[in-house]
């Protein structure tokens, strides 16, 4: 029997394109996988800076229209690496053809389009067509051993969860007005873009999901200059200002089903950070704790050390027997940011392939975005607790 091979069309070719295309293009040459990923095409609205994307991230061919790259009988998966205003009309419209889908996070911009989008996928299953949102850092080997680290009740019950999402790229106030500042097309600022990450990766960590929240948010810059080119990453003078409809920073507490308390910050004005993912986890046997910018090491303490030799101990998380790590280099040789997404590829061909359904689900995509609008609310209403849907959580 041949090698089975799934066709994929890309839409979107700029930062998040080009790190998937890197996983497309390494998952199948590092992992055993029961399918093959065939690069078919990328779509953009530029034919010229679309072709020259092609030819730069490995794709065979071009569309300059999601619906005709929709339409390709040599196409079978579509990824979405477009802005947030884009998610729903698109993933909707590739699981109604019978596509599968990878979608970028946040999983949409509004709950309502998250709710359109799961009811979505919920019909495309029943026809073995399979969807997943691409919460990458669950993908990193050292937040996937925490979480299994806490699955076998190595911290005890967890009592706290602390996390934080600091960059300070606009902090700049000459900083143009790019797409990620307008509500319009990303529906949220440093807590859709940002601060989903960690409410997705300390959820998945704990297996458990936030009952409850109480939020701030806040606009440092109110205006910034409006962009000349396309890129929308160069501002000339003279060129006028536009208002910033998003958030620069949010901050919210939060209690977990099983009773643990939370704390989360996501900005984007912490200055000298540039991607630093920090989650501590403390329970009743001990803690663990994470930070994105050394993100080869987890720190664990176990509380039944004895006070002489007690503390956190480094582990470097780059053996064989770590998550994904059988895949990869010798022991102490480090893994980087794009590895994740290469294993977020290898899991979803692998799903796939066995014709199961991958995780991160829309489902899980839709209970952050119902996190999200839940600070926002908050956030607009003095901090007034929110409680959130109850939804039993599943095992990803």
């Amino acid at each position: 029997m041949g090698e089975k091979t799934m066709g994929v069309g890309m839409i979107g070719y700029a930062f998040m394109g080009a790190a998937h295309s890197q996983a497309w293009r390494s998952a199948g040459h590092f992992f055993d996988l029961p399918v093959k990923a065939r690069m078919t095409a990328i779509c953009g609205r530029d034919r010229d800076a679309t072709q020259a994307a092609a030819t730069r991230l490995g794709w065979e061919g071009v569309e300059t229209d999601w619906r005709a790259l929709i339409a390709r009988d040599d196409i079978q998966l579509i990824d979405i690496c477009s802005p947030g205003d884009t998610h729903a009309e698109i993933a909707i419209a590739a699981l109604a053809a019978g596509k599968h889908v990878l979608c970028e996070k946040p999983l949409a911009n509004t709950v309502a389009e998250a709710e359109l989008m799961v009811g979505a996928a919920r019909k495309a299953r029943t026809h073995g067509v399979r969807s997943m949102v691409g919460f990458n850092y669950r993908r990193v080997p050292a937040i996937a051993l925490a979480r299994k680290l806490v699955g076998e009740g190595r911290l005890g019950e967890i009592r706290h969860v602390r996390a934080q999402y600091l960059q300070d790229w606009i902090i700049d106030p000459q900083f143009p007005l790019v797409w990620r500042l307008q509500a319009e097309r990303a529906g949220s600022g440093a807590l859709g873009d940002i601060g989903a990450h960690i409410v997705d990766a300390t959820q998945f960590i704990v297996g458990d999901h936030l009952a409850g929240v109480s939020g701030l948010t806040e606009t440092f810059v109110k205006e910034r200059p409006l962009p000349t080119s396309s890129s929308g990453l160069s501002a000339g003078a003279g060129g006028g200002k536009g208002a910033v409809t998003v958030d620069d920073a949010a901050l919210f507490i939060g209690r977990f089903h099983g009773g643990a308390l939370g704390s989360f910050e996501a900005t984007r004005f912490a200055g000298g950070r540039k991607n630093a993912i920090r989650i501590e986890i403390n329970g009743s046997l001990g803690s663990l704790a994470f930070d994105f910018e050394a993100m080869n090491e987890l720190h664990l303490y176990d509380g039944r050390s004895s006070n002489e030799t007690g503390g956190f101990t480094r582990i470097l998380v780059t053996e064989p027997e770590h998550p994904y790590l059988r895949a990869w280099w010798p022991p102490g040789h480090l893994l980087g940011y794009e590895h994740s997404f290469t294993h977020e590829i290898a899991d979803l061909l692998t799903d796939l392939g066995n014709d199961t359904d991958p995780t991160p689900s829309f489902e899980d995509g839709l209970q952050v975005q119902q996190v999200l609008a839940a600070v926002t609310e908050s956030a607009a209403a003095s901090s007034h607790w929110q409680t959130l849907p109850t939804r039993a959580r599943t095992a990803a």
